[in-house]
């Protein structure tokens, strides 16, 4: 079984350079899934798309959105594979920039948090089922838009990427409240890693060596230095 990398789009954009960006990682023995934003960004015309509303009628933005709408979205997709296409959970792995990164987080919690309760549902008609985190989780310059309230923390690796200046103590802390493994990476820059630099993805893919669990194919071996014959 292959890993499955789901991308979350960035508010305005669509899933074509998302995908382009999946195809140029060049991840082995992995299957990539960019998302496209549910909704039409409104007073564009052009095709931008967003997960959930930034501002309000006014053009005053939204301190807090509400972003379940998009939850739900990733919700039946993350069904849809589990069940209809059998990927086992461990095997499938979140990246999200700007709205995509926070929801894609959110998302990562929600699903931990109906493991549990499955797992405590089971336990009550000795049954126990165990609780299946995600993969991992890498986020780009991007919080949680709600603050975990956990019975125990989401077990998803994460790693979060980020630009000086963003996401101060309070954010990172929101974090380590909802994940038990968190790996957070400050780059000079701004925005998005940019592919043409290698270095600015480098802790991305170091992180995803670790964590997507790629299996030797046939007539290949493994080589490590530092032992002994």
């Amino acid at each position: 079984m292959f890993m499955c990398k789901i991308l979350c789009t960035e508010k305005g954009d669509t899933n074509v350079p998302f995908a382009r960006l999946g195809r140029s990682l060049k991840l082995p023995q992995t299957a990539t899934l960019a998302l496209r934003a549910p909704d039409l960004v409104p007073f564009l015309y052009e095709q931008a798309f967003q997960w959930h509303p930034s501002f309000d009628q006014l053009s005053d933005l939204i301190e807090r959105p509400d972003p379940s709408p998009a939850l739900n979205l990733l919700k039946n997709v993350l069904g849809h594979l589990t069940g209809e296409c059998g990927w086992p959970p461990h095997r499938i792995h979140l990246f999200g920039f700007a709205q995509g990164r926070s929801v894609a987080a959110e998302a990562c919690l929600h699903w931990w948090h109906r493991e549990l309760e499955l797992s405590s549902q089971s336990r009550m008609t000795n049954k126990q089922s165990p609780v299946r985190p995600l993969g991992s989780l890498v986020t780009i310059s991007g919080p949680l838009l709600s603050y975990p309230t956990l019975s125990k923390p989401c077990e998803t690796p994460v790693l979060v990427f980020r630009r000086p200046g963003e996401l101060k103590n309070g954010a990172l802390n929101a974090f380590r409240k909802g994940f038990s493994r968190v790996k957070d990476v400050e780059r000079a820059g701004e925005g998005m890693p940019r592919a043409s630099l290698r270095e600015e993805w480098q802790p991305s893919l170091e992180f995803w060596s670790e964590v997507l669990g790629w299996r030797p194919g046939d007539g290949l071996y493994e080589v490590t230095t530092g032992t002994s014959s």
